[in-house]
């Protein structure tokens, strides 16, 4: 049986360690779908996986990676067939379940999701899970009523990959996009995706006032902590705030006096067990309202094999908008 090359975390009582290593077939895990793997990315998550910094992995070893897009090999599910053009993200990629660091993969059909026509492999690993979520935190806000004439829209950690997408989807919409980052020499190309006003990450890392001055009709927040709460207290009448990241932090040092004074929503958004109607709704609405060209402009490519270097870069907050890894 041929062999194929994959990335494997191990942990030892020494700690861990992450190396190239050969496998075949029989070490891959049980799944109804067989992809090879033509592209992955590189997701915050994934760089806390790889240099440690965060318990992500939870069986060892791991193939890390929790984003994949490739091409059907075999399937025992009558929903894909050998040849199809997919994409899977999250459900457990890289935590319990090898993920997209390899040139292949088995999966369950249920997660496996196809590819839009108008996105080909390398564009489906350049949106990924940073900007399927984006696309998440968009659909949040149009059901809690955050339209493109009510105001500006807050979006956090905007050089970042949820933030470039979240960026050009609201833009395209019709939204005010209004870009927070600690980047400013990224003016340019954040206006270029859409942003209407560049503003410094640092107008929101100062403790937060149980109320303050309207500002936002809603906000897509990748930051969380301080952060999270200073636009909380920000947030207009009715208004709705998708938080999906933590980059700052998993507190949360907030007043209940934006919620029952001004009857604000925070929506939480959670992308890794999302079930599939949701996926489906959110690649398809990627499909209409992601122009490619922007989605491209975002994306830098890089071979596999860059992935340890640049995994430390995305943790410490270096990487912009979205890196796309060529696989085998």
């Amino acid at each position: 049986m041929a062999g194929f090359k994959a990335l494997l975390a191990t942990k030892s009582d020494e700690g861990q360690s992450v190396d190239w290593v050969e496998l075949t077939e029989d070490d891959l895990m049980e799944g109804d779908v067989t992809i090879r793997v033509t592209h992955s990315t590189l997701n915050y998550k994934d760089g806390l996986a790889i240099t440690g910094k965060a318990p992500i992995i939870r069986h060892w070893p791991m193939i890390p990676g929790v984003d994949l897009a490739g091409v059907v090999e075999t399937s025992k599910s009558s929903e894909f067939k050998a040849g199809d053009n997919v994409t899977v993200n999250g459900w457990g990629l890289s935590e319990t379940h090898y993920g997209g660091y390899a040139e292949k993969a088995r999966v369950k059909a249920e997660w496996v999701v196809p590819i839009p026509k108008q996105f080909n492999s390398s564009d489906a690993m350049a949106i990924g899970t940073a900007g399927y979520t984006a696309m998440l935190c968009v659909l949040a806000l149009e059901e809690h009523n955050v339209k493109p004439n009510s105001g500006p829209v807050l979006v956090t950690g905007a050089s970042g990959g949820v933030g470039s997408v979240a960026i050009a989807v609201l833009s395209k919409l019709g939204y005010e996009v209004v870009a927070s980052t600690g980047r400013t020499e990224e003016e340019d190309y954040l206006k270029y995706l859409g942003a209407s006003e560049i503003i410094d990450r640092t107008e929101f890392s100062g403790k937060p006032s149980m109320l303050g001055k309207e500002r936002w009709a809603g906000a897509v927040d990748s930051v969380g902590s301080s952060t999270l709460a200073n636009i909380l207290s920000q947030t207009k009448y009715y208004g709705a705030v998708a938080a999906c990241g933590l980059a700052q932090g998993p507190d949360l040092p907030a007043s209940v006096m934006p919620f029952i004074l001004r009857g604000i929503t925070l929506q939480g958004v959670e992308s890794i067990m999302a079930p599939k109607e949701r996926r489906i709704q959110a690649w398809t609405r990627l499909a209409k309202d992601l122009e490619v060209g922007k989605l491209r402009a975002m994306a830098v490519a890089h071979p596999l094999e860059d992935v340890l270097e640049l995994a430390p870069q995305i943790v410490e907050g270096k990487v912009r908008g979205r890196v796309v890894f060529t696989v085998g």
